[in-house]
């Protein structure tokens, strides 16, 4: 008998109810326990139903009905979400309760209705598909973000189909748009899913593909909801209902777990619930005698308030992308400063950097890029694509400048991707003249801002020491500077091992970065998701890291492990790693 493949292996065990353990990459950390719960309708699969005569008005009817209670759950979720710590989403809602409303979309349903007599599901999926294939065709951004929009709000009225009661019936369907309690399944992350997250009945996600770092990452991570992407078999593995316990932090997920994993789970559940109502330590961590800051590194309001309520120093990133991301039109300038004055105020007093917006032509901005480039990372990305597009620029640094009027703390802002000294004098002279326009006219603004810049492209890392004499301050993008000078993509799950424990030449460019701030006396920090690994802790505080910034859901575990260094053995693991020609062996202790 020939022995069965990996595969046959894992569908006999689907077939018999054992458990099976799926890897995955983490999107946002944390563990959670439920069952599986599938938000995946495959639009194709849906049958065509013809109707008589007499029943076409009914389906009309129907439209209407499911259309009316789609709005009063979109509008429900609205308030929600108006009524929550970040009104962030309120534009992406009112996106879709617009497109519920698109005439296009609305007569061609209509029509496959009244000429061919199509049942009412059948003529949505129809819509939906040949409107996707045209935008496919095309290769139109407007339109397929048109068409990706239309299949999110007919899948919602697809759903509520299928609990409306038949023609004739007493009763009125529920508007309520909680999601099923338990671990949704879905085959992509995407942003319209996460706003159903808002009301917190989602216990963790788990997809088959998705981006580490997109838009409804962010929200998830905001939301602080666990999340694994990049599920290989997820749906041949997994069916609705099964049992699942994920352990994002990990990067697997337990289908149908047994009893001894469930008791650990629940052990472990109730030791993270005492450690988050735990504070950071009043006395700051120390290595030597030296005196280590942890500041966060946040991207929305919940996180500032996490920030301020677990006592850490300030925020020392704040990544500003969220409203850019929001609409296909830029902020305007009151819209910014109202933002940012509401994180100086989270913040409480402490200082803030806020890291100007990081945008390349993947994110599909038309403001700031008419096409997609061949490779967007290389191309006008960061500050170079600010300083092509001035007037996106020059809003960001007025609101900044108008919500810091005033503020007790230090403020700041960080140039993101900065190659020169040439980057960071325009940027200044451009700041120049806006603090010389709001003079004129009158306005409160800010005149102490510090300008830094982040360390993350090879160039800046060469330049270091002609960038640290004019900066005010430096910031080393760890995660970046990491994919750069590996060549590592790390929104891919294959990669994710270069991201682990810093390669030993990245902690000799790291080193060279010190060094070159100590020499002008400029101060440096670190953030990155790699910054607060456990193993690479004792490396940045071994070559002269003293200000690291990590998420505060890291901050309790970066602290501890800080303060377990001890100075002598650090800086010689360190020396020795430093050396090292290749990363194929790793003891840090």
């Amino acid at each position: 008998m020939r022995p069965q493949s990996d595969s046959q292996k894992a569908s006999v065990a689907q077939a018999d109810g054992q458990p099976v353990l799926l890897r995955g990459a983490s999107v946002a950390p944390g563990m959670a326990f439920g069952p599986a719960v599938f938000r995946h309708r495959d639009l194709s699969t849906i049958p065509v139903r013809r109707v008589p005569q007499d029943g076409v008005e009914n389906e009309l009817n129907r439209l209407r009905k499911g259309l009316q209670v789609s709005a009063a759950q979109l509008e429900s979720l609205r308030d929600r979400v108006a009524q929550s710590d970040s009104r962030d989403p309120l534009p992406l809602i009112d996106a879709q309760l617009s497109r519920l409303k698109d005439s296009v979309f609305l007569a061609d349903v209509e029509n496959l209705i009244l000429a061919e007599q199509m049942g009412l599901e059948g003529a949505i999926a129809k819509v939906i598909l040949d409107f996707d294939r045209i935008s496919r065709l095309v290769e139109n951004q407007v339109l397929r973000e048109r068409a990706s929009e239309l299949r999110d709000v007919g899948v919602r009225v697809l759903r509520n189909l299928e609990t409306l009661p038949e023609a004739g019936q007493a009763g009125a369907a529920q508007v309520d748009d909680r999601d099923q309690v338990g671990i949704l399944v879905l085959k992509e992350l995407n942003v319209s899913e996460v706003l159903g997250m808002v009301g917190g009945h989602v216990r963790g996600v788990v997809t088959a593909a998705g981006s580490l770092t997109g838009q409804a990452a962010i929200f998830l991570r905001s939301l602080r909801i666990p999340a694994l992407t990049g599920v290989t078999d997820l749906f041949d593995q997994v069916r609705p209902g099964d049992e699942l316990l994920l352990d994002a932090s990990e990067g697997c997920v337990h289908v149908r777990p047994d009893r001894r994993l469930l008791d650990q789970f629940q052990i472990q559940e109730n030791a993270a619930s005492k450690a988050s109502k735990r504070a950071l330590p009043k006395d700051a961590p120390k290595v030597g005698d030296e005196t280590v800051v942890l500041s966060a590194t946040c991207g929305n309001l919940p996180e500032v308030d996490g920030s301020r309520e677990l006592g850490m120093p300030g925020v020392g990133m704040y990544r500003t992308e969220l409203l850019f991301l929001l609409e296909r039109n830029p902020p305007g300038v009151h819209t910014l400063a109202a933002h940012y004055a509401s994180v100086l105020q989270s913040a409480g007093g402490k200082g803030v950097v806020f890291r100007l917006a990081d945008l390349d032509s993947s994110m599909e901005l038309p403001y700031l890029h008419r096409t997609r480039e061949n490779n967007p990372a290389l191309g006008s990305a960061g500050i170079r694509a600010l300083l092509e597009t001035p007037m996106v620029l020059r809003r960001q640094l007025e609101g900044i400048l108008r919500a810091a009027h005033g503020y007790e703390g230090e403020v700041g802002i960080a140039l993101p991707r900065v190659v020169d000294v040439a980057d960071l004098r325009a940027v200044r002279e451009i700041l120049f003249e806006e603090r010389y326009s709001l003079k004129r006219e009158k306005q409160p603004y800010c005149e102490d801002l510090k300008v830094g810049v982040v360390i993350e492209t090879p160039a800046s890392v060469l330049g270091a020491a002609d960038l640290a004499g004019e900066a005010d301050f430096l910031a080393v993008g760890l995660d970046s500077l990491q994919q750069y000078l590996l060549v590592a993509d790390r929104d891919d799950p294959r990669m994710s091992g270069h991201f682990e424990v810093m390669h030993p030449f990245v902690l000799r460019a790291l080193e060279q970065v010190v060094q070159a701030a100590r020499s002008h006396s400029t101060p440096l920090r670190v953030f990155g998701v790699t910054v607060a690994r456990p193993d690479n802790i004792p490396l940045l505080l071994s070559v002269g890291v003293r200000h690291l910034c990590v998420a505060p859901t890291a901050a309790l575990a970066a602290d501890q492990a800080i303060r377990q260094c001890q100075w002598k053995p650090t800086r010689e693991a360190g020396q020795r790693w430093l050396r090292l020609s290749s990363a194929d062996t790793w003891d840090p202790r």
